[in-house]
């Protein structure tokens, strides 16, 4: 059985809530950008998790769709599918988890496209009204599908437009009401730059760099009384260089910021409470994008405190086996996520399989993920493209 106060800590993390706060006692810590739908923000894959949650700049894979779609246009196989498993807040329950589905093609020399399936189960949940009454079982989830087009437009510059359904069925279903699920859609705009294998000194190397708006698109609404909620549009922005310094021996580092593009919620009424009533509430999620870079009532030092940051490297031989390690940091008063990440992969022949750890560093906040191991595991196969 369940408990059902596992329910409230699912709502919490998944829907888009904001307690109110006496104008006095408001402070930049009350200001917590939440969006709907945050399971898009969960890294899909192990790879990437294994170096803080970071991909933007980072050698294409078959799981460069949450990250930069863009790099698919330099992918030296010609296909690939990838399939992954997260477990989520493993410490409290045993059946939350998200589960994700990659392919992609590179059709050319010139283009690609790919395509992913993100299912994000929620368990399943007692519900009744006495201790006699017969429990109905909810099984809340979500889940969201994509496609993408990635067209080269250089020797070492790409870019690709993604667009995505999501379907969030999250809304607690009683006896006597029916609960629907929500629906929206979101558009990824990215870009990607690789350079050609520059030689120094004592080894050569490679710079790449990257860009990508994810999730523009409409609110989120559960029903016609209900508040609506944005979606988690976010700036990804990301460089790295990998140190080639044999022809069996690489390691590569890599640097990642992240901002969310929705409203710093405020009391800009001068109410007391921070609620739908205020200004942030009211802002259209296209116009966001702009507002969002300087609408933090504490100003510009506020607006650096919603910034998250990682670093990563990636160590790799022949192409075979890889190690892994990163850090994740979050302001103290903005949600507060500080993690070290270490990773690992292996390859044989046409199949990849990537693991990775997390452990928390964040002395007030317990990470989701804390204490579960990420398993991918990814097939390549079909053309070889030789880049440069």
């Amino acid at each position: 059985m369940k408990k059902v106060s596992l329910l409230l800590a699912g709502i919490c993390l998944f829907m888009n809530t904001k307690a109110n706060a006496q104008d006095e006692n408001i402070t930049e810590s009350d200001r917590v950008i939440t969006t709907a739908v945050p399971f898009l923000m969960i890294s899909g894959d192990a790879r990437a998790s294994g170096m803080a949650d970071q991909g933007v700049a980072t050698p294409v894979d078959t799981y460069s769709q949450q990250w930069n779609p863009a790099k698919y246009a330099f992918a030296e196989q010609q296909q690939g599918v990838g399939i992954s498993y997260v477990p989520y807040l493993r410490e409290l329950v045993n059946d939350i988890n998200l589960g994700q589905v990659n392919y992609y093609n590179r059709i050319n020399e010139r283009s690609a496209f790919a395509g992913t399936f993100r299912y994000f189960n929620l368990g399943e949940i007692e519900s009744r009204q006495t201790a006699e009454q017969q429990p109905l079982i909810l099984k809340p989830n979500q889940f969201a599908f994509d496609l993408t087009y990635a067209l080269r437009l250089g020797e070492q510059f790409s870019m690709a437009v993604t667009g995505r359904y999501i379907r969030s069925d999250i809304r607690l279903q009683t006896t006597n009401v029916d609960a629907s699920a929500a629906n929206s859609f979101g558009v990824d705009i990215s870009a990607f730059y690789q350079s050609e294998e520059i030689a120094y000194d004592d080894f050569n190397g490679r710079w790449r760099g990257g860009i990508n708006i994810s999730n523009i698109g409409p609110k989120i609404k559960y029903d016609d009384a209900g508040q609506e909620s944005f979606i988690p549009t976010n700036f990804k922005a990301g460089a790295g260089f990998d140190f080639i310094l044999d022809a069996e021996n690489t390691i590569g580092v890599y640097g990642e910021m992240n901002k969310l593009l929705v409203p710093t919620p405020s009391d800009s009424n001068g109410d007391g409470v921070i609620n739908r009533e205020d200004d942030y509430y009211n802002e259209s999620p296209f116009g966001a994008i702009f507002s969002s870079w300087t609408d933090a009532p504490g100003g510009f030092s506020e607006e650096l405190k919603e910034i998250t940051w990682a670093l990563g490297a990636e160590y790799s031989y022949q192409d075979s086996f890889a190690f892994r390690m990163g850090y994740f940091n979050e302001s103290d008063v903005k949600g507060f996520r500080k993690f070290l990440s270490l990773g690992a992969g292996f390859k044989y022949s046409i199949t990849r399989i990537d693991v990775s750890y997390l452990f928390s560093t964040s002395k007030a906040v317990t990470n989701p993920l804390e204490g579960s191991l990420r398993f991918s595991l990814s097939f390549n196969f079909g053309e070889n493209y030789r880049e440069y």
